[in-house]
């Protein structure tokens, strides 16, 4: 078996298998997808939605909801969802140490039946408590998930298509939202007789991954770095990468577990106590907060009023927000398609860059529209380009960045941070828009140009490229950027600067060397 695995040609390791495809596709399928379809299923239905609590109450009680009860009850229903995702996200940790990268996403199948029978017998059983729940439930799911996918592929990929692997679930979660789009209109399921089955229908996929994902592997570096089962490893390794020299993987994984001072979890707390890995933190911090608060939910839920006046006949709106649907699934493709080549930072600057402009573009265009009629089609377009612009880059690259960062001792520990944050940022946006947008009118979307800026200039400045590097030589990377910026503190201004080196932001080696070397013939 050893002369198979030395022999095989290294070269091929770095292949597209049938078996990493299709375990990609699975765990996005079954998980990813449920969380774009969370997202845009509740729109649809709204109304009726709306109808049914309040015959409901008028059922239990005698009388009816007024307008402002109902609606604080459907935002309710709305919001819980994300209050689910953030206590699914606070539970990975945990979850991934115990159960594995697979076993979790397994596992966690049991929370998508229940929510889908709370919200598909909810009518039969007069509940609209059933439906809440099952949205609450749902968001556990999906903060587990959203989480745990992008750890499991960043793990089983080899290193030069990990990019490619890594913004699967985010095309999946474009999928997702079109999916909804689609069954919502009103000649599928977007009749008042079939909004139970619309909301449990996310029963489905997750019941394909059930049957199908136990008979993949685990993660290997899970297996090795944690389990300590090289039999597994080697198991998993070959299934993944067929024939392929998997040798230099090990020996890559094994160099990484001694580096580490132990091989157990490290603790949220440690992880943001942890000085070693402080720029990494730092780094996932502003990125996935930047995800969500670049307004990219504020568009979607006002997508529809810009449309309407942009002149839009209402009918037809239904439509053109399925078209948005469809581009931002082409443009999840182009960024899932070009990672490779351009690498992620590309991804992330020009995404937040364009998504900055468009704000921009919103803010004017909603100001000279009462007197340039044309300006509602910039409106338009503007929308359409920040949905873009999110979904080629800002939508999944945090994900895969958040997993590439880290060694395998503070992975969990930072997946729990970023999807925390990310939950607490999407809740956040939600909320404080309407008034921002109360307050501060058209200028409202300026708030988010200056996030966008402000993001991909940290991006452009801090966050080195990843591409093609191991974790090791990640991890060598910001540890080189953390000598930098202690030499600056503790020697002269004009001791060490700061050096850009092939756009990582990092410093050079040899320079390195041959400042030391200057001063030590200086002394």
């Amino acid at each position: 078996m050893a002369e198979e695995v030395v022999l095989c040609n290294a070269k091929l390791s770095g292949n597209l298998t049938p078996s990493l495809l299709a375990v990609a596709f699975l765990a996005s399928f079954g998980s990813s997808m449920l969380y774009g379809y969370n997202l845009a299923v509740v729109n649809s239905p709204a109304e009726y939605i709306k109808d049914f609590y309040n015959r409901t109450i008028v059922g239990r009680n005698g009388t009816g909801l007024d307008e402002e009860a109902l609606t604080l009850m459907y935002s309710l229903t709305v919001s819980v969802f994300a209050i689910g995702g953030l206590v699914g996200s606070l539970m990975v940790g945990t979850l991934v140490t115990k159960f594995g990268r697979k076993g979790t996403l397994v596992n966690s199948t049991v929370l998508v039946f229940l929510a889908g029978a709370l919200m598909g017998f909810s009518r039969t059983c007069a509940s609209l408590e059933m439906v809440i729940i099952g949205r609450f439930v749902t968001g556990i799911h999906s903060g587990i998930s959203l989480s745990v996918v992008p750890m499991y592929l960043g793990e089983i990929a080899p290193k030069n298509v990990r990019g490619f692997l890594g913004l699967i679930p985010s095309i999946f979660i474009c999928i997702g939202v079109f999916s909804a789009q689609i069954l919502g209109l009103h000649e599928l399921l977007g009749k008042e007789e079939h909004w139970p089955l619309f909301l449990s229908l996310v029963v489905g996929p997750t019941l394909i991954q059930l049957m199908l994902l136990p008979w993949f592997p685990e993660s290997p570096r899970y297996l090795l770095i944690e389990k300590r089962n090289v039999h597994a490893t080697i198991t998993a390794l070959k299934w993944y990468r067929a024939k392929c020299n998997i040798q230099s993987e090990i020996e890559e994984m094994q160099e990484e577990q001694r580096s580490l001072s132990s091989v157990n979890t490290v603790s949220v707390f440690g992880l943001l106590l942890d000085k070693s890995v402080r720029w990494q933190v730092i780094s996932i911090i502003v990125i996935n907060m930047g995800m969500q608060l670049s307004g990219i939910d504020a568009i979607w839920f006002y997508t529809n009023a810009i449309f309407e006046n942009a002149g839009i006949p209402r009918p037809q709106i239904q439509y053109t927000t399925v078209g948005t649907g469809a581009i931002e699934v082409i443009a999840g493709l182009i960024g899932g398609f070009t990672i490779e080549r351009l690498g992620r930072r590309p991804l992330m600057i020009g995404g937040f860059s364009f998504m900055g402009i468009c704000c921009a573009g919103i803010t004017l265009s909603l100001i000279l529209q009462a007197h340039v009629p044309f300006m509602r089609y910039i409106s338009v377009g503007c929308v359409i380009g920040i949905i873009a612009g999110f979904c080629i880059g800002p939508a999944g690259v945090p994900f895969l960045i958040t997993a590439e960062l880290f060694k395998q001792s503070h992975r969990p520990a930072a997946y729990t941070v970023a999807g925390s944050l990310n939950w607490i940022s999407n809740f956040t946006v939600g909320f404080v828009f309407p008034f921002l947008q109360m307050s501060a009118g058209a200028f409202c979307y300026l708030v988010f140009c200056g996030i966008c800026s402000a993001v991909a200039a940290y991006v452009f400045f801090i966050i080195p490229e990843t591409r093609n590097k191991t974790f090791m030589e990640i991890s060598q990377m910001f540890a080189s950027k953390e000598s930098v910026f202690s030499r600056q503190r503790l020697g002269s201004v004009g001791q060490l600067k700061l050096k850009k080196m092939n756009g990582y932001g990092t410093l050079d080696n040899a320079s390195i060397k041959g400042e030391e070397g200057e001063r030590t013939g200086d002394k």
